[in-house]
């Protein structure tokens, strides 16, 4: 019998895995080895980090980057761990934001310990994180240190901006616009791009490499964000509270500029309960829309165009291909 070949969503999740395992398990280690907390926040955080966030993306990155300019990626170890407890932060005041009570068909933290519980393990996870990026911070030289830490910071403000640009929609979702979603979507990339451009700089990549593979890191980030806006679609769960507490997917909000199928889109979007039956007829809907076949031939375009541009990377460039062009994969 013939093997089945790795479909590419589950050769680039090995390589994440290889890449950001270690520095995702020293981040899981600091925050289950700290004692301190209260006992409600500390069982909150090891359920958050044991069943709910595993972030090796943001670490991968990091490591990828760093060996793609000559770099050792076993120095990028402990900035990557920050960067998952900083991400992890945000997920958690995110979720409070958005009212999202359930993901993956598993309670979020917000959901199982309720909003109290969630700031205050949102708020552990942060300072540790900085904790850990300012001691990683003392084995670089001021130049790198400098770089990085204003890095970080700016990508998490421009999270914030955009989550502040999301929120102003969420009680008025019919005026979002696809193109006014993207935006949104495009600056919530910025973390990707500081991971790519921190790994860069651990790995003392030249100027012209650093904004490559910044630009490279945005790019997958946007793209990545794009797919699970069309995953969404899928979960029932996840639809509901999108349609209740957040702005629409992106594919929904393309349907409600189709004046053909716009009114059946609000009907459903409308009824009392979202089923699986509720999820494949909107899914049906958007099929065939021209937006979203322009969508995807952008997104096509896109990963075109960062293939390319990766032809002055020492390394990595076929894996660095292949994570972009898992992005259409089943879309």
């Amino acid at each position: 019998m013939k093997k089945r070949s790795k479909k590419l969503m589950e050769q680039c999740n090995e390589i994440l895995e290889k890449y950001g395992r270690k520095a995702f398990e020293v981040a899981k280690n600091a925050v289950l080895e700290e004692k301190t907390l209260q006992p409600r926040v500390y069982k909150a955080l090891k359920y958050f980090m044991e069943k709910s966030w595993h972030d090796v993306q943001h670490p991968a990155l990091i490591s990828l980057a760093c060996e793609a300019v000559g770099g050792n990626p076993d120095k990028t170890v402990n900035v990557g761990a920050s960067m998952v407890l900083l991400a992890g932060a945000a997920d958690l005041h995110d979720d409070i934001i958005d009212g999202s009570k359930v993901k993956d068909s598993k309670p979020t933290v917000f959901g199982k310990f309720g909003r109290d519980i969630t700031i205050l393990a949102g708020d552990a996870l942060l300072f540790k994180g900085l904790l850990l990026l300012h001691e990683a911070c003392k084995e670089l030289s001021r130049k790198q240190r400098e770089a990085i830490i204003m890095l970080v910071k700016q990508a998490f403000f421009e999270i914030g901006n955009a989550e502040v640009a999301e929120a102003e929609f969420k009680s008025n979702k019919y005026d979002l616009t696809p193109d006014k979603y993207r935006e949104i979507i495009e600056r919530k990339a910025a973390v990707g791009e500081a991971c790519t451009r921190i790994g860069a700089i651990l790995g003392h990549g030249k100027k012209e490499e650093i904004e490559i593979l910044g630009r490279y890191g945005r790019t997958l980030a946007t793209l990545i964000t794009i797919r699970n806006e069309f995953i969404d679609l899928f979960e029932p769960d996840e639809l509901v509270n999108r349609v209740k507490n957040e702005c629409l997917p992106l594919p929904l909000l393309y349907a409600l500029k189709d004046e053909g199928k716009k009114s059946e889109v609000i009907r459903l979007i409308k009824m009392d309960r979202i089923t699986k039956k509720t999820s494949q007829d909107l899914i049906e809907l958007t099929d065939g829309i021209n937006g979203i076949k322009k969508l995807k031939d952008e997104m096509h375009s896109l990963i075109e165009k960062e293939a390319a541009s990766l032809k002055l990377i020492k390394r990595n460039k076929a894996t660095f291909k292949l994570l972009l062009q898992s992005m259409l994969e089943d879309l």
